[in-house]
C-alpha cells in the first residue's frame, strides 16, 4: 500500500500521512501534484490519502473508502428529542451498560449505544479488516461535528482489529451487557446505502458466525442481538426472536440471556 498527502497539503499533514505510512506498515511517496489513478498506476498498489478532514482509501476501479458517522447523526437527533430507536430498543441498552459490537463496520450502531451508554457505560468495536478498522478508529477521533454529543459518543468508542470468534474466546462469563451482530445482509437494501461501499470487504462465514453466538451467549450478562434482512432464515437458524417492524426490511433478533 501507499500513503501520501492530499493535494495541497501542509507540513503537518505529511507529517501525518508519513506517520501513517509507518504504523501501517505502508510506503510513503510525496504527491508531487499526481493524480490518485497516476499512483496506483505506478506502483501497482492501493493508496490511502491522508486529508485535513478525512482519510480517503482508494483501490483501482473501485469509489474511495471512507468513515462518515452515516446514520448516527440523524439517529442521535431523533434521541435527543425524546423519540425512541429501533435498534436501542432492541438491545435494552441503559445509561452504564457495556457494549460489544462484533461487526463494527462504519460503526453507527456503535456510536448510537455509546450516546445511550455515555460516560459510565463501555462501547467496543470488533473491525476484522485491519485498513477498515484503521480508517474507523482514525475517524471516531478525529472528526469534527457541530453536534458536541455526537463527537463525545463517537471518541468513547474502543476499537479493536481482530476475528470477532476469537476476541469473544477471550471473555469472561456475563462479562458485557450487550453483544451485537451485524453482519452484511446477502442483498443490499435502500435503507442501507450509505455502508454500501463496505460489502466488497464483507466477509461470508456462516459457520464461524453461529460459533461465535454461542461463545456470546456465554459471555453477554442480558443479551444477544442480530440484525439482518426481515427475510432471513438466520434468525432462526440460530435462535433468535425476532422484534418485528413490520414497516421495515431490517429486523432484529434478540436472545435473552438474563
Amino acid at each position: 500500500m501507499i500513503v501520501t498527502a492530499a493535494g495541497k497539503a501542509g507540513q503537518s499533514q505529511i507529517k501525518m500521512a508519513e506517520e501513517a505510512a509507518k504504523e501501517l506498515g505502508a510506503e510513503y511517496k510525496e504527491r508531487n501534484k499526481k493524480s490518485i489513478s497516476f499512483l496506483i498506476e505506478t506502483y501497482g498498489k492501493p493508496v490511502l490519502v491522508i486529508g485535513s478532514s478525512r482519510y480517503e482509501y482508494y483501490e483501482q476501479g473501485n469509489e474511495p473508502f471512507f468513515f462518515h458517522p452515516n446514520s448516527s447523526a440523524f439517529r442521535l437527533k431523533r434521541l435527543m428529542n425524546g423519540e425512541n430507536d429501533p435498534f436501542i430498543n432492541a438491545a435494552g441498552l441503559q445509561k452504564g451498560n457495556s457494549f460489544l459490537d462484533c461487526t463494527l463496520g462504519l460503526g453507527a450502531d456503535s456510536i448510537v449505544a455509546s450516546y445511550i451508554t455515555g460516560e459510565e457505560g463501555s462501547v467496543t468495536g470488533i473491525e476484522k479488516n485491519p485498513m477498515i478498522g484503521y480508517l474507523v478508529r482514525q475517524g471516531l477521533t478525529h472528526w469534527h461535528t457541530p453536534n458536541p454529543q455526537l463527537e463525545k459518543s463517537m471518541k468513547r468508542i474502543n476499537v479493536h482489529i481482530a476475528d470477532h470468534l476469537s476476541y469473544l474466546k477471550t471473555l469472561k462469563d456475563r462479562s458485557v451487557d450487550v453483544i451485537y451482530f451485524d453482519p452484511m445482509f446477502s442483498s443490499s437494501i435502500s435503507e442501507s446505502s450509505g455502508i454500501e461501499p463496505l460489502r466488497r470487504y464483507a466477509e461470508y462465514d456462516e459457520e464461524s458466525l453461529l460459533e461465535s453466538i454461542e461463545v456470546a451467549k456465554r459471555a453477554a450478562k442480558k443479551r444477544v442481538v442480530f440484525k439482518d434482512h426481515y427475510s432471513s432464515p438466520r434468525f432462526e437458524t440460530f435462535g433468535f426472536k425476532v422484534d418485528v417492524r413490520p414497516s421495515s426490511k431490517q429486523q432484529y433478533g434478540i436472545i435473552n440471556v438474563e
